[in-house]
């Protein structure tokens, strides 16, 4: 992300263009927020600029010193410059100059009575006598200014930008400074230039103090402030309607040097939509007294569209009958592509952050939908069961054993138990058994100590530490090794434990939740499971039923994957046929809710339409009978025993151990079920 950062006073229009080209997405808002405030700045500096050249219009040559002054002060504040003198050639002596003009801190120096400039700045003196602006440090001066450099630390001056005020090509009659004192600053060409301008203002008002009788007749003047602000001046006289107008006026609105400008002339130049504004304005100069300001369009030559800032006063007779109105215009159309591209910048900002935010719409849908999930989709009574068990031992401290065939969610019910604890806070721990090394498991759960075996180089925390105060889940319990099912017993009757390699004993605050795909009664009477650990697990037994048991679940579950899933493939299912339900529901599922969901998946990829297309795994049409109830279902499970044991019915390892039924139980409804050895 790039991290922007503007000075408005060193920077221009053509700058901030540029910079406007180089912004990515990353740093939205605050790109917006700074480049409003870098215009908001310039315009700023650029509106001072035409308020300060207006006032100096035909200003009363008692207020020229107050206002300058004043200016000063205004410009220093806006540019954030410490110091501003107008230094002139004294009257009593030709050597010396005096500043007649100063706006300072109150730290900074007094007002000098007057200096010898070629004595104490004869290098700067040189430079600005042959016209030259300067602008440099005090400590960067060539070494031939050495005596300058001297002078300026006696003042405490840091840096200066220098201008020398002249007119028409004669000898400068002054010098207008800008001074820093507490540090060091640039002076960028488009600053400089533009303090120029004001230089100009200033020397042509002293000239028309020194003057007076020009003060408003002298059209060669006025021409060169104009020009020297890239401004037009203008005066309109109200008896006659007829405007006089500097060359760069003329130039601004497109006349011919001698053509006599009429108001109906003016107004055949403003842009239609801006011409009644124009004359509101124009009209409550002459009977209200307000000032003019006001922005608008004209047409130049075939067609041209300009932007105007039109600035003035209105002047009356001493009989209160309204005289003239004196006011300066600039071509503001760099200015306004500016604002148009900035506009169009922000379009683009917002039009980001409008797909931002539909990003995050998609993005909360997805994690709506997730959440949905895992909190086990279905309304089936064995479901509903199942939750309200989950609701019932949640806000308990109780040890849950989940048992369930693969695939019907044991980890997802582990984790509704949790989400709904006063545990929730802290993170649910997982341990999968079955995938971990016998050799390795202990060390998973209990930790170790550095060298507790050969390989332990470091200090590893187990996962019982991590889960202090917070929830394990032992997922695929069964498989345990029978050593650490010891280990694991001790956790859950004292709740302490070693490390390996330590003896040193750590007691926890652990919720234990075990799941397991396994009878663990089977595994205990096998002897491939401790009894007293099972009991101590079997507190509150949750069993998930199989997705057989729960057909009438599988079509909200299929609608399900279907959203989900269509989101990731750029499709939309519309409809699933009838028939392709009822095939899904009429399957045995073997690998229950995660069989279906690679199913649905599977289906959806292969469909082209708005239509699901539903492909059940191959051979799964042998496996569906016409009409599966539940004595059909009974019947084909114990002949699939049966087939496993080779008919052998009871004794270890045969078909009626394994249905968990006596002998004479699974005798009585083979009987009945009508179901008998095929002859050899």
């Amino acid at each position: 992300m790039y991290h922007i950062r503007f000075n408005v006073q060193n920077i221009g229009y053509r700058r901030i263009q540029y910079a406007l080209l180089v912004i990515n997405g990353d740093g939205l808002e605050q790109t917006e927020a700074e480049l409003r405030h870098i215009l908001e700045e310039r315009l700023r500096f650029e509106a001072l600029l035409a308020e300060i050249s207006a006032c100096f219009v035909n200003l009363p040559t008692d207020q020229i010193d107050g206002e300058i002054e004043d200016a000063q002060r205004r410009i220093c504040e806006c540019l954030g410059v410490d110091l501003s003198a107008l230094w002139q050639w004294s009257d009593e002596k030709p050597r010396f100059m005096t500043v007649t003009h100063l706006h300072s801190p109150p730290e900074g120096p007094s007002r000098p009575d007057g200096i010898d400039g070629k004595e104490a700045f004869p290098w700067v003196l040189q430079k600005l006598l042959r016209g030259e602006t300067l602008t440099y440090s005090t400590e960067d001066m060539p070494p031939e200014a050495a005596r300058d450099q001297e002078s300026r630390r006696h003042f405490g001056i840091k840096s200066s930008v220098n201008i020398p005020l002249s007119t028409g090509g004669r000898p400068i009659i002054g010098i207008l400074t800008f001074d820093t004192m507490r540090a060091e600053r640039a002076w960028p060409e488009e600053t400089v230039k533009r303090l120029s301008i004001i230089a100009q203002v200033f020397t042509n008002a002293l000239e028309r103090k020194r003057s007076e009788e020009a003060l408003l007749q002298s059209e060669k003047r006025l021409s060169l402030a104009a020009d020297s602000a890239e401004a037009g001046l203008w005066e309109l006289d109200y008896g006659t309607g007829l405007f006089w107008a500097t060359e760069r006026a003329r130039e601004i609105f497109g006349y011919d040097p001698e053509e006599v400008i009429s108001m109906e002339r003016f107004e055949a130049s403003v842009h239609p939509d801006d011409l009644e504004r124009v004359r509101q304005v124009i009209a409550r100069a002459q009977s209200e007294r307000e000032p003019v300001n006001i922005e608008y369009r004209i047409r130049v030559g075939d067609g041209l569209l300009k932007w105007i800032s039109s600035r003035g006063r209105p002047y009356f007779k001493s009989t209160g009958e309204p005289d003239r109105l004196m006011g300066v215009s600039l071509d503001i159309r760099e200015r306004k592509q500016m604002e148009e591209q900035l506009r169009v910048r922000l379009e683009e900002i917002e039009n980001l952050k409008l797909k931002l935010e539909k990003e995050n719409i998609y993005l909360r849908e997805e994690i709506e939908l997730k959440s949905m999930h895992e909190e086990i989709v279905g309304r089936s009574p064995a479901i509903r069961q199942v939750l309200s068990q989950v609701e019932q031992v949640a806000r308990t401290d109780t040890t849950v054993l989940i048992e369930g065939e693969t695939g019907t969610g044991k980890e997802l019910l582990a984790r509704a138990v949790h989400r709904m604890s006063p545990r929730k806070e802290r993170p649910l721990v997982m341990v999968n058994c079955a995938s971990l090394p016998p050799t390795l498991i202990e060390s998973e759960l209990f930790g170790r100590e550095k060298g507790a075996y050969t390989g332990a180089m470091t200090r590893m925390m187990g996962r019982f530490e991590l889960a202090d105060g917070a929830t394990l889940l032992l997922d695929e319990i069964s498989e345990l090794p029978l050593e650490v099912q010891a280990k694991l017993l001790r956790v859950l009757e004292q709740g302490c434990f070693e490390r390996l390699g330590s003896t040193q004993e750590i007691k926890v605050d652990v919720r234990i939740i075990a799941a397991t795909n396994q009878d663990l009664a089977r595994q205990v009477t096998a002897g491939r499971f401790r009894k007293d650990l099972y009991f101590r697990l079997n507190v509150f037994p949750i069993h998930l039923p199989p997705l057989r048991e729960r057909a009438e679940d599988i079509p909200q579950l299929v609608w399900t994957f279907v959203r989900q899933c269509e989101k990731k493939m750029g499709k939309r299912v519309d409809q699933i046929p009838h028939k392709s339900m009822l095939d899904l529901q009429r399957y045995t599922w073997p690998g229950n809710i995660r069989e279906l969901r690679n199913v649905i998946e599977r289906s959806l990829i292969m469909s082209s339409g708005r239509t699901l297309e539903v492909h059940l795994p191959h051979g799964a049409a042998a496996e569906i009978p016409q009409v599966l109830n539940l004595e059909d279902a009974e019947r084909k499970h114990i002949s699939g025993v049966l087939q496993q044991t080779g008919w052998r019915v009871s004794g270890q390892g045969g078909a009626a151990e394994i249905l968990g039924l006596k002998r004479t139980t699974l005798q009585a409804k083979m009987k009945k079920l009508d179901i008998r050895r095929p002859s050899k």
